[in-house]
C-alpha cells in the first residue's frame, strides 16, 4: 500500500543512561482524514539522532489504531413477543468537521432498513428511535451500521431475549 507521509517535524530531548520519555504528537484531522483507510491504521515513524556518537541512528516505528465512534442501543427492560417495542440508537461524529450523507443499516429478523439521517456538526451525537413488533419468542439479534461522507462501517448489536406473552 502507498505511504503518505502526513506530518513531519523536529524535537530535541535529552536522556540520560536508561531513560526514555514519551513525546506527544497531535496529528490533525485535516492533516490523515484523506488518507485514512477502511482499517483505520496509521503508522508513526521516528528517525532517532543519537547525539555524540559518530552519527548512531535509532528508527522507532508505532502503529495506532483509531478508535470508531461508538453505537449505543438503549431497549426496554422487557421485549414482549407481538408486542411493538421502541428502540434508541445513538450515533456520533468524532471527528472536527461535520459529515454528511449520513446513513444507518438496521438488520433485525433478516431484513434491513436503511436510514438517511441528517448531516452531523463536528463531534455531534444525535439518536433515532426505531419501532419493530417481534413475531416469535426467544433471541433476536440486532444490528446497526453507521456510515457518512468521511467514514463507514461503525457497527453496533444488542442481543434480544423476547419473552412469552
Amino acid at each position: 500500500r502507498a505511504v503518505a507521509e502526513i506530518l513531519k517535524a523536529a524535537t530535541s530531548v535529552e536522556l540520560g543512561p536508561r531513560q526514555g520519555k514519551h513525546i506527544r504528537v497531535k496529528i490533525p484531522y485535516t492533516h490523515y482524514g484523506r488518507y485514512l483507510t477502511t482499517d483505520k491504521r496509521i503508522q508513526v515513524t521516528a528517525l532517532c539522532e543519537v547525539m555524540r556518537t559518530n552519527g548512531l541512528k535509532l528508527l522507532v516505528e508505532k502503529t495506532i489504531i483509531l478508535e470508531d465512534t461508538n453505537i449505543i442501543i438503549k431497549l426496554p427492560r422487557r421485549v414482549v413477543v407481538n408486542r411493538a417495542v421502541s428502540l434508541e440508537i445513538s450515533y456520533a461524529n468524532p471527528l472536527p468537521e461535520p459529515v454528511s450523507r449520513c446513513v444507518l443499516l438496521v438488520t433485525l429478523m433478516n431484513q434491513q432498513v436503511k436510514i438517511n439521517l441528517a448531516r452531523l456538526a463536528p463531534r455531534e451525537r444525535s439518536k433515532i428511535y426505531f419501532e419493530f413488533t417481534p413475531r416469535r419468542v426467544g433471541p433476536l439479534q440486532l444490528q446497526v451500521d453507521f456510515s457518512c461522507d468521511k467514514f463507514s462501517h461503525v457497527k453496533g448489536f444488542v442481543t434480544i431475549a423476547v419473552a412469552p406473552a
